[in-house]
């Protein structure tokens, strides 16, 4: 069970814009082990798009730009290498609270994609999620657009500078770096669930894209979490728009 929350505690809300969304149903430094959830369950999928600027096909066709069967050649910077801006992480504390024992602890959120893959394994147990290769696992956090953590630290009242630090929650986002963005392995650990962190950590992974101009915020998501999605303002199946899978056939 999580620990109970003091008469003083205090959560930061965090809030996002609200323009219209759409959806399909269904860094600071890296450290060389990571983890992956698994997708392959034998479930139906719901794809999710979230659409902001502008709808999902005006984005696609902005790459193709196409008048009466000539083709438009768009002039790229002479600058090469291209000169990426790399994106500065965030650091906050969203819940601090005093617990039975007299200690205190805060959950931190990070998108400075801090996690340690062992610890994320752990995690990934707790929820039930199959397990993966770490070298996959390290991989795909590394080459991942974004990654946020979830952190309790927890300091103890008898012993001074003691402190123990857990992973509780992660998220990570894929990226073109221009259009389009997905959402990937969202888990918030069962004990701290019920307490609107899964919603803080959505809705902070969600702004650092929309600062980083991504219009278009696509996720994946099974049955059970589906109301959760709508209710941050995912929305199925935008104008008709279906998820498509490809799987090998051995």
């Amino acid at each position: 069970m999580a620990p109970a929350v003091s008469p003083s505690s205090s959560i930061c809300g965090v809030c996002v814009p609200t323009p219209t969304v759409r959806c399909l149903e269904a860094r600071s430094r890296l450290p060389a082990r990571r983890l992956l959830h698994s997708q392959a369950q034998g479930k139906k999928r719901v794809a999710a798009t979230w659409s902001l600027k502008a709808g999902l096909w005006d984005s696609l066709r902005s790459s193709f730009l196409k008048s009466n069967n000539s083709t438009e050649t768009v002039e790229l910077p002479s600058t090469t290498p291209f000169e990426e801006e790399e994106p500065l992480p965030e650091e906050l504390v969203l819940l601090e609270r005093t617990l039975a024992d007299g200690s205190t602890e805060q959950i931190i959120f990070s998108s400075a994609g801090d996690v340690d893959v062992y610890d994320l394994q752990a995690l990934c147990d707790k929820v039930g999620w199959p397990r993966r290769p770490l070298t996959k696992i390290a991989a795909s956090l590394r080459n991942s657009y974004l990654v946020a953590t979830l952190h309790s630290i927890i300091r103890s009242s008898e012993a001074e500078g003691a402190e123990r630090k857990q992973l509780i929650g992660m998220a990570r986002a894929t990226s073109d770096h221009a259009f389009n963005a997905t959402i990937w392995d969202v888990l918030v650990d069962p004990s701290y669930q019920g307490q609107g962190l899964g919603k803080a950590l959505m809705e902070k992974v969600i702004r650092a894209l929309l600062q980083r101009d991504i219009s278009n915020i696509t996720l994946f998501a099974d049955n059970k979490v589906v109301d959760f999605y709508n209710n941050l303002g995912f929305e199925a199946d935008p104008q008709g728009i279906k998820g498509m899978f490809w799987y090998p056939r051995f």
